[in-house]
């Protein structure tokens, strides 16, 4: 959270101060003691009018946006004042640790120096006296499930300790984060065989797992609902690659959905085994959303593309008829086609040819992005020219007939 580097610190400045020194590092004349120091801020707070035009307006305009609430930042730490640590965020302004937020990290910046980088969260954006509001504990939180995010979609395994059971599962605590393991997803070795089925027996056999390491994979991480579930299933490395080694990559498979995401879906292949089918993989047409696609529990056809690090990557649309190769009989550049506009991006607007086929209308033929929007409306077809074709590499640009 917090980089090495040793500069002065806060007795240093008293001292100076006492003895009328005139240069107190990183502030102005005035000191720290009992006000906050007067530090330059050079963050888009100036009330002064900006031209409309020209070369400043466009520099304005490609300015990075000021840090909103709950954006994580980093900065230097430029004053070290009394219960109070400001950091430099340029070019937006300064920030500032106070209050409960320094109480609550004070064991952390009572080590800091003026020079240390400090990594920490935007809690308040309107401080009356001009100051960002900024939490080192709530950033290092939000790195944390950051992580948990991550390690997730990389099915990344730890080897952690068990602290408790319920009735439900064991409790496992990661990065300062108390998770859950369900039973059920507690692997073949270790699930409680109790025959009768007793909640109760089942219990005391968890029970005695406390204390105990085992290899997991974090499967859920909601920092909304501050909820972090973990399986045991095929995190052992050498369960997953003795499973992994038995498929290769052209292998097709009827696999069963157990998960969708924003970036994909997630697909059984057999018992402690799952693969990804990204979202580019799931078909030829643009899809926004998988989990509109395919529902947990649905059958699926796919097949490997990519075996890595003991993890298998699927696609859907690999056992499609590729629309490109067809349409690369059919079109030409400059021919004249219809198309219906099926998405913005920064670039300008998609627009699709047929299924699967879609070619980019650049902004740069219009005024602005507004005037884009206004002459092209999403769902709606339009005459379109074809400016560049290259159905090998699934590319192809529009501009709007005439």
């Amino acid at each position: 959270m917090i980089g090495n580097k040793k500069v002065k610190k806060e007795e240093d400045l008293d001292i100076e101060k006492r003895e009328g020194g005139s240069e107190e590092t990183g502030v102005e004349k005035g000191g720290l003691a009992d006000s906050s120091p007067t530090l330059a801020n050079d963050g888009p707070m100036s009330q002064t009018s900006a031209p409309v035009d020209g070369p400043m307006a466009e520099l304005l305009r490609s300015a990075p946006e000021a840090p909103s609430i709950d954006d994580v930042v980093e900065g230097p730490v430029v004053a070290v004042g009394r219960a109070r640590v400001f950091v430099d965020l340029h070019p937006y302004g300064t920030g500032i640790i106070y209050g409960r937020e320094y109480l609550s990290a004070r064991e952390t910046l009572k080590n800091v120096n003026i020079g240390d980088i400090v990594t920490a969260k935007v809690v308040g954006t309107d401080n009356t006296e001009g100051y960002i509001e900024l939490s080192l504990r709530e950033a290092r939180q939000a790195l944390i499930w950051n992580e948990a995010e991550v390690a997730m979609q990389k099915k990344t395994s730890f080897e952690l300790q068990i602290t408790d059971a319920n009735k439900g599962g064991l409790i496992i605590t990661w990065n300062g984060i108390q998770g859950f393991l369900p039973a059920s997803q507690l692997a073949p070795a270790h699930y409680p065989r109790v025959q009768d089925g007793d909640k109760d027996k089942i219990f005391a056999e968890l029970k005695k797992m406390a204390g105990q390491r085992i290899e997991v994979m974090i499967i859920t991480a909601n920092p909304k609902e501050q909820k972090l579930i973990f399986s045991e299933k095929g995190a052992g490395t050498t369960e997953r690659s003795s499973l992994v080694e038995k498929y290769h990559v052209g292998d097709v498979f009827q696999g069963l959905v157990t998960g969708a995401t924003e970036f994909g879906v997630f697909v059984k292949l057999e018992e402690g085994l799952e693969g990804l089918v990204h979202i580019s993989e799931m078909d030829w047409a643009l899809v926004e959303n998988p989990k509109t696609r395919y529902k947990v529990g649905e059958q699926v056809k796919v097949k490997v593309i990519e075996i890595k690090d003991g993890k298998v990557s699927l696609s859907i649309k690999a056992l499609m008829e590729d629309p490109w190769t067809t349409a690369s009989n059919k079109y030409k550049k400059d021919h004249k086609v219809d198309a219906v506009v099926i998405k913005y991006n920064k670039h300008g607007a998609l627009a699709s040819v047929e299924e699967g086929v879609a070619g980019l209308v650049h902004i740069s033929e219009f005024a602005s992005e507004a005037d884009l929007r206004a002459k092209l409306e999403l769902g709606k077809v339009y005459p379109f020219v074809i400016t560049f074709f290259e159905p090998k590499e699934r590319r192809m640009t529009l501009k709007p007939a005439v």
